[in-house]
């Protein structure tokens, strides 16, 4: 996990939990009492969601372009920030950075945490998968009937800082189940320094594969989109520089992608779209330090959507939103 991820001030988390609640178009909704105790089997059977956009034309902005809606979760006894990310299919990152100021690993029971179960779709494409680096996240794209577009959207884990996830386009060459790890070079030097372990390969199936059940293989080769042997690291900067999601989000992915599905890994620490209507801000932290200039940016946007900006209004919801959508005002 990046120790950089921080944390908005108590002021700026409740006026981005008014936001929440204004996106969500009801009150914050408590956590159902039939949810299971929180072990594998749980999060084998949790609840997916799929959303529905109009699709656009290239290069456009959908006129519905922010999914989900923000909810609520009150804490259990022996609950960790993990376990409820997970079952909810949040990462690491976003349930900490929506919940400032209490133990992510010992939480007060009782203690009502924000679900941050809203996103902005990154700009501009609106086809296969998009992953957007800055905010750890994944989306897919897959037409549906009568002009519609349906969007599956899943948390991943990504390159640590040294060895950083790569920007760029690229398409799903290949599918494996169970694939077996043939360590690199690089990386298999690190394991011998770092643990004595000389290994050359990890066969498939193995517990400690870090591949997992499942992996999409793409053109920009060595890196792929797979499962992972440590679901805990998901919302987190900790691999190689491939995508890692949870092992029942890659299970539910991987037969809905086929072989020569489209892609890109986008960087956009800020994201603006619209719902209702209005314009939504949604800005994430700047992991790899790019610095991107992001007011200019999101008035680029804007002007795409015909929406009129002040720059001033504008940095100040990027300093509110801290990964969670925020209405601006028009003009």
């Amino acid at each position: 996990m990046s120790s950089r991820r921080r944390a908005p001030s108590r002021g700026r988390f409740l006026l981005a939990a008014l936001a929440c609640a204004a996106l969500a178009g009801c009150a914050l909704l408590h956590h159902e009492p039939e949810i299971p105790p929180f072990v594998e089997a749980t999060f084998a059977t949790k609840p997916f969601k799929s959303y529905t956009i109009p699709t656009p034309a290239p290069g456009t902005i959908p006129t519905e372009s922010v999914i989900g809606a923000v909810g609520a979760y009150r804490v259990r006894q022996g609950d960790t920030f993990m376990d409820v990310a997970r079952y909810f299919d949040l990462g690491f990152n976003e349930i900490v950075e929506a919940n400032p100021g209490i133990d992510p690993w010992i939480p007060p029971v009782g203690t009502t945490l924000v679900l941050p179960t809203a996103w902005v779709l990154p700009c501009c494409t609106y086809e296969g998968l998009v992953l957007n680096i800055p905010e750890m996240r994944l989306y897919y794209y897959r037409r549906g009937p009568g002009g519609t577009t349906t969007v599956i959207t899943h948390p991943v884990g990504l390159g640590r800082d040294d060895r950083r996830t790569p920007r760029g386009s690229f398409t799903v060459r290949g599918k494996t189940v169970n694939p077996t790890w043939i360590i690199p070079p690089s990386i298999r030097q690190e394991h011998i320094t770092e643990r004595g372990d000389a290994r050359t390969s990890i066969p498939g199936g193995a517990e400690d594969n870090p591949l997992g059940k499942y992996r999409l293989e793409l053109s920009i080769s060595p890196y792929s989109i797979h499962g992972t042997d440590i679901p805990w690291g998901i919302g987190m900067l900790v691999s190689h520089g491939c995508a890692r999601l949870y092992p029942e989000d890659i299970a539910r992915l991987f037969p809905l992608v086929p072989v020569g599905t489209p892609g890109q890994f986008v960087y956009q620490p800020v994201k603006i779209g619209m719902r209702g209507g209005a314009s939504w801000l949604e800005a994430d932290e700047d992991i790899y330090r790019y610095r991107p200039p992001l007011a200019p940016r999101a008035v680029a946007t804007l002007k795409k959507l015909g929406v009129a900006a002040d720059g001033a209004h504008l940095r100040a919801a990027i300093g509110t939103s801290h990964g969670v959508p925020v209405k601006l005002k028009p003009g």
